[in-house]
């Protein structure tokens, strides 16, 4: 059976959990400054139960080192 709920709702927490524990809006200068080029992927449809995987790139576009402390899924 297809189901592409369960990947689609994946990808919508994953960047919207990005989004939130990363700190995004207006940064100082003189710190770090985290840039995520694609914050949502959607997942084609796949079968029940199948691995899917996606990586989301996270630049720091800052002067100070980036610790990225949580990163939770779905």
């Amino acid at each position: 059976m297809m189901s592409c709920k369960g990947p689609l709702a994946l990808a919508v927490t994953i960047g919207l959990t990005l989004f939130a524990a990363i700190g995004f809006g207006a940064q100082d200068d003189a710190g770090p400054v985290a840039v995520i080029p694609q914050t949502l992927y959607e997942f084609s449809p796949v079968l029940d139960g199948a691995k899917v995987v996606h990586e989301f790139v996270v630049q720091n576009k800052g002067t100070t080192t980036l610790n990225i402390e949580r990163v939770k899924t779905g």
